[in-house]
């Protein structure tokens, strides 16, 4: 069963058991939430804001605590060009990922003030506060729906020598991938000059300062791999942050390149996986199978089923179902999923209670997926929009099992170990003992 930490814990509490343990995580110190599981970083989910005021997100915090959450990611807090009367949208453009002062806390957002009340209110909470930190480029200064370009004069901090040369990405050229202008127009930092590295470590300090548990690095493939392992992971780790990176690309390979300089990554793989492959209407949940950075290092996988660059899978309860009760850390959107959704809360209340250990396939066809984390929980997906049944083996002899998501009866497995379950259409099940 999962190891409950207590919010508020005068002598121990899940924060300080995540300061310093960095893309190891659990795994490196031990501290596993799960009797011999496999974990990441966290050990609940992340609730992602996204375009959202600091004072909004700390009147939500008791809320997101109460669901069951431990962790909330925000946007970049530095001052940034852009603002909402720019927006033709929710996420369109993105707001805070143009940066121009990277010490100036006052944003879209609110102020640094504003900022450091919300977090010191998470922590009043016992929620974590990931931090999104852009660290690939600067502003720019093309003509945008009336903003006003940025110059290199305009930025406080850098000038002309600190950028590469412009040149717009060649997806095809690795170097060009990381060391080229990304959408042709943000000025692209010089990670290899110790002045750049010096600034973006201030910026990262700042946060620090800030209270903040973690940093989302922005971008992370338009980065080389070497600025991750020898400097921005090593400087978290020395400033007690945990971190995560923004590897957009579809190669569990790719990202586990990066992953292995020292952080958690966000698993684009499985998410492709997941809405291309499994939870559609065409889909075939043997796609499963082995998907993604989570069935290669969990520890180092950060879950998703949407985010603001990439919509959710047609099925996308049923790919939340899945992510909040396989390994990795799952995280859940909030332009998609309200802080009070129940499916969701009852979710995080089996992985928080329930979803410990390793975990194994059962079953696998088309429509029906089954995988257990051991001796724990056994949870069925269901893909098609009829019930469907089998037969799995399970840990658990002569032994009676509850269906805790409430959408099925109990069952009841044989002496070795086998049970028959249903599953609801386009649904799920998750069966624990009483």
């Amino acid at each position: 069963m999962t190891r409950q930490f207590s919010r508020g814990s005068e002598n121990f509490s899940r924060r300080d058991v995540l300061r310093g343990m960095g893309a190891l995580g659990a795994a490196a110190t031990g501290a596993s939430v799960a009797t011999g599981g496999a974990e990441a970083v966290g050990s609940s989910a992340v609730y992602q804001y996204y375009h959202t005021d600091w004072n909004q997100v700390e009147s939500d915090l008791s809320t997101i605590a109460d669901q069951g959450y431990d962790t909330v990611q925000v946007p970049p807090a530095q001052y940034s060009r852009l603002d909402r009367s720019h927006q033709e949208g929710v996420t369109d453009p993105p707001l805070g990922y143009q940066p121009i002062d990277l010490k100036n806390f006052n944003s879209v957002f609110g102020t640094e003030s504003e900022y450091k009340a919300m977090v010191d209110e998470a922590h009043a909470q016992g929620l974590d506060v990931v931090a999104d930190a852009v660290i690939n480029h600067m502003a720019a200064a093309d003509d945008f729906r009336g903003a006003e370009p940025v110059y290199y004069s305009d930025l406080p901090y850098f000038s002309e020598a600190d950028f590469h040369a412009k040149d717009c990405i060649d997806y095809s050229d690795p170097d060009s991938v990381e060391n080229d202008w990304l959408t042709c127009e943000l000025k692209d930092l010089k990670q290899e000059s110790s002045y750049v590295r010096g600034q973006l470590y201030d910026y990262v300090e700042k946060y620090a300062d800030m209270g903040v548990d973690g940093i989302r690095w922005d971008a992370v493939k338009h980065v080389p791999e070497w600025f991750f392992s020898d400097y921005a992971n090593q400087w978290a780790d020395d400033l007690g942050l945990w971190t995560v990176g923004e590897c957009l690309q579809g190669s569990v390979d790719y990202c586990q390149g990066y992953a292995d300089t020292g952080m958690s990554v966000t698993d684009y793989p499985l998410y492709y996986t997941m809405k291309d492959d499994a939870f559609n209407e065409n889909g075939d949940l043997r796609a499963l199978d082995g998907a993604g950075l989570v069935d290669q290092s969990p520890f180092q996988s950060l879950t998703f089923v949407s985010n603001h660059d990439s919509g959710p899978p047609q099925y996308e309860k049923l790919a939340y179902a899945y992510i909040l009760t396989y390994e990795g850390y799952p995280r859940v959107y909030s332009n998609r999923i309200g802080i009070s959704d129940d499916d969701i809360r009852n979710l995080l209340w089996i992985r928080n209670n329930l979803a410990g250990d390793t975990a194994y396939q059962r079953h696998a066809d088309q429509n029906l997926y089954a995988f257990e984390r051991y001796n724990n929980l056994l949870v069925g997906l269901n893909r098609s929009t009829s019930w469907q049944s089998t037969t799995v083996y399970t840990s658990w002899a002569n032994t009676t099992l509850n269906d805790y998501s409430g959408n099925a009866g109990d069952v009841t497995t044989d002496g070795n170990g086998y049970v028959d379950i249903s599953v609801p259409p386009t649904g799920w099940v998750c069966y624990a003992p009483y």
